[in-house]
């Protein structure tokens, strides 16, 4: 089990910057590849940013690439998403997810076992 839990979220302006943090408890934090995903009303759950176990790679969505930063850090067991020049586009609810490392990074939901409540992200015009 890896309970996670985001934080971070809120309301701000395009152009605006904000940083959302997912804390992870458990022992088994670094063997986990991690993601943000993100869903709007109406719309599907959608991948945004992914870290594999060690930090060493990173993937991004191509509507957030330059924009978005994704790391981690394994001593604290906390993944974070730097999002900087926020679009009114961006506004979600916004989710952390861990996939289990043994298997290759996936941008995919299902592959992943592990979601956090969500946080909700508003960027208004």
């Amino acid at each position: 089990q890896v309970p996670l839990v985001e934080s971070g979220g809120g309301l701000v302006q395009a152009g605006g910057s904000l940083r959302l943090s997912c804390a992870a408890s458990g022992r088994a934090f670094s063997n986990y590849h991690m993601a943000w995903f993100r869903q709007a009303p109406g719309n599907e759950r959608e991948f945004v940013a992914g870290i594999n176990w060690s930090g060493g790679t990173t993937y991004y969505a191509d509507s957030v690439k330059g924009r978005f930063t994704i790391s981690r850090d394994n001593a604290k067991k906390t993944v974070y998403l730097q999002m900087n020049s926020l679009k009114p586009e961006d506004t979600a609810v916004y989710y952390c997810a861990a996939q289990l490392s043994i298997v290759s990074f996936s941008r995919l939901p299902p592959e992943y076992s592990y979601w956090g409540q969500g946080t909700q992200v508003t960027v208004s015009s």
